[in-house]
């Protein structure tokens, strides 16, 4: 997955698939890249705090951008797309994968 088109269809299969594969509550991954400026990683990282979260992130060999990974406890599918847009409305330029 890259860049996840705002659509309702999109969602919609993500939560499916998840529905599938998974067993909730579960533990996600969660992956974006930003550009390396320490407020868009800030913000990634606020939308995820409190949350019991545990966050890497891996600057890129130019140093251009960053990688965030995140793995988090949640407890469905709908908590998951929720994350996904909340991150895709609050943080320019940012890239799910």
């Amino acid at each position: 997955m890259s860049t996840p088109p705002n659509s309702d269809e999109f969602y919609e299969k993500l939560k499916t698939q998840l529905y599938d594969t998974t067993t909730w509550p579960s533990e996600y991954l969660y992956k974006f890249i930003v550009k390396s400026n320490s407020s868009s990683i800030a913000k990634v990282e606020s939308i995820f705090d409190n949350m019991g979260a545990v966050i890497q992130t891996t600057e890129s060999k130019n140093g251009k951008y960053t990688s965030i990974s995140i793995h988090v406890l949640l407890k469905n599918p709908e908590t998951v797309i929720e994350k996904y847009k909340e991150v895709a409305e609050k943080v320019e330029g940012v890239i799910s994968l």
